[in-house]
């Protein structure tokens, strides 16, 4: 399997060294696509270096930052348009731990079409995170899956590995999620679709560099998108009407 790693950053000037190297030593294998939201500090330009050097390095300049789910948009499209059979996406902060990468692979390997990296199946854990970030992570994943009806517990998290042909199934241009919302719309048009998802457990650790994007507003739109998705889901179903998401 072609691999890529889809990397978003603004302003990951401190975190990105040591992420990319991190993941070429775990998973040499994989190409990296660094998706850069013109990054005052000069992350791009840093990514930029490490593509110099190293050919598997890829960087996406965007004109502005745009939210997570725009730059995940265009790292998808940038992968499929390139050929490439699965597409991860990683955070660049570190809390998602590239040693833990090929469980991800070897699911999707074993025929999931969408393989998700769990804090909240056994086994997986979270560290550094103060109770209150736990309550807020373990409260919109158990709405989400019970307004939308999914059976993933962790439909927040953000560490998965798509198969190809699941993105191709996924019509993109639907999606207008931008924030934090982004991940739980993906997982939900995914199984939607009856597509196989598996959650593997991971570690995640909360960042040591940098500054987090997570604020009130963020997670305020996520639960009010889900909210919006549930009853027009609902709505749907009532009324016979087709979801456009399924075609």
């Amino acid at each position: 399997m072609r691999v890529l790693t889809i990397i978003p950053t603004y302003n990951e000037l401190e975190s990105l060294p040591k992420t990319l190297q991190r993941l070429r030593a775990a998973v040499p294998a994989s190409d990296v696509l660094v998706v850069d939201d013109n990054s005052p500090d000069g992350t791009g330009q840093l990514a930029d270096g490490f593509a110099a050097e190293d050919a598997q390095v890829h960087v996406l300049h965007r004109k502005g930052k745009a939210g997570l789910g725009a730059a995940y948009i265009a790292g998808f499209k940038w992968g499929l348009e390139a050929g490439y059979d699965v597409l991860v996406e990683m955070d660049a902060d570190g809390s998602h731990q590239p040693e833990q990468l090929p469980q991800l692979l070897e699911a999707v390997d074993q025929g999931a079409d969408l393989a998700m990296g769990s804090r909240w199946v056994p086994g997986g854990s979270v560290v550094n995170w103060p109770l209150y970030r736990q309550a807020i992570s373990r409260t919109g994943s158990t709405y989400a899956r019970l307004m939308l009806g999914l059976k993933i517990k962790d439909v927040t998290g953000g560490y998965r590995a798509f198969r190809r042909t699941t993105l191709e199934k996924l019509n993109l241009d639907l999606v207008d999620s931008v924030g934090y919302g982004f991940q739980v719309d993906l997982a939900w048009r995914v199984a939607k679709l009856g597509l196989r998802i598996e959650e593997r457990p991971i570690t995640f650790v909360e960042r040591e560099l940098g500054a987090s994007k997570m604020s009130g507003n963020i997670v305020v739109e996520a639960m009010v998108n889900v909210t919006r998705w549930g009853l027009q889901a609902r709505w749907n179903k009532l009324t016979g009407k087709k979801d456009p998401a399924q075609g």
